[in-house]
């Protein structure tokens, strides 16, 4: 299963994300949902760091990302991405349950 945490402030603005896991639903490299889930993560992520220019703490490895952002300007400057990949992900909680978990948590350090 893909578990995909937001850690979320007091605000509610969301601070960052951890995806980690594979989805379980088919083979390596002909599983649409992992295709969809890392789709949307890697294009969010790339987006905030090479075209909005952020530089939130991040780390890959197979089967896991984690981005954190190191300031409230920059979890803002990143909302609308974030909130959109969230809201992407939960569509897609929606639509595979067994292979995608959407959670929410406090603020992590990275």
């Amino acid at each position: 299963m893909i578990i995909v945490e937001f850690f979320k402030g007091s605000d509610k603005v969301t601070a960052g994300f951890c995806v980690k896991g594979h989805s379980g639903m088919s083979e390596a490299g002909t599983d649409i949902v992992c295709a969809a889930v890392s789709s949307a993560v890697y294009l969010t992520a790339n987006t905030i760091t090479d075209v909005l220019m952020l530089t939130p703490d991040v780390e890959v490895r197979d089967g896991f990302l984690r981005l954190v952002f190191r300031t409230k300007a920059e979890a803002l400057k990143a909302k609308t991405l974030t909130d959109g990949l969230e809201l992407h992900l939960k569509g897609l909680e929606e639509d595979y349950p067994k292979n995608v978990k959407v959670k929410y948590g406090g603020v992590q350090n990275a």
